[in-house]
């Protein structure tokens, strides 16, 4: 029986130290130290080598939309249109988001003049509202946004494609 070609530690056998890198099975032959070019069995070996000329193929579906598009058709106009209608419904919608609360707070303070008066740390509360913490809303408003639209944009290309 041939001899186990891993080392066997304890009974249980342990993996070839080289599975899942790229080592070579077979040692790169040597020149011998004599030219022996003539002689049909010394002739190195060539390695083969795959040649990819072409893509892999796309489904029909996935080529006939990129021609759409490519072409400005009808149907590649519907398409970019219903990309350009799903963001300017979402930058509708987070626009509506902040605005809302910051034009509330000059009414709020209008409607309610003791509220205009509070302190906070000494510092007069509609300053902190209307000067500090719309920058933290604007910023995560914006980096929503910005998530919202590639998640889009990321489904129209899927949807190209598949």
């Amino acid at each position: 029986m041939a001899e186990d070609p891993y080392r066997r530690v304890g009974g249980i056998r342990e993996p070839d130290p080289t599975l899942g890198k790229h080592a070579r099975s077979e040692p790169e032959p040597t020149r011998p130290a004599t030219p022996r070019a003539a002689d049909p069995q010394h002739q190195p070996r060539i390695r083969r080598q795959r040649v990819v000329l072409a893509e892999p193929s796309r489904t029909p579906s996935s080529l006939r939309a990129r021609v759409e598009l490519e072409q400005q058709t009808s149907w590649g106009e519907l398409l970019i249109k219903d990309l350009i209608t799903v963001q300017l419904r979402s930058a509708v919608l987070l626009a509506a988001l902040v605005l809302l609360p910051l034009c509330a707070l000059p009414a709020a303070f209008f409607l309610a003049p003791g509220f205009a008066d509070l302190r906070f740390v000494g510092l007069p509360v509609p300053w902190l509202l209307l000067g500090v913490a719309p920058f933290p809303l604007l910023f995560g408003v914006g980096v929503w946004y910005n998530r919202l639209a590639e998640r889009h944009e990321r489904d129209f290309v899927d949807m190209i494609e598949n």
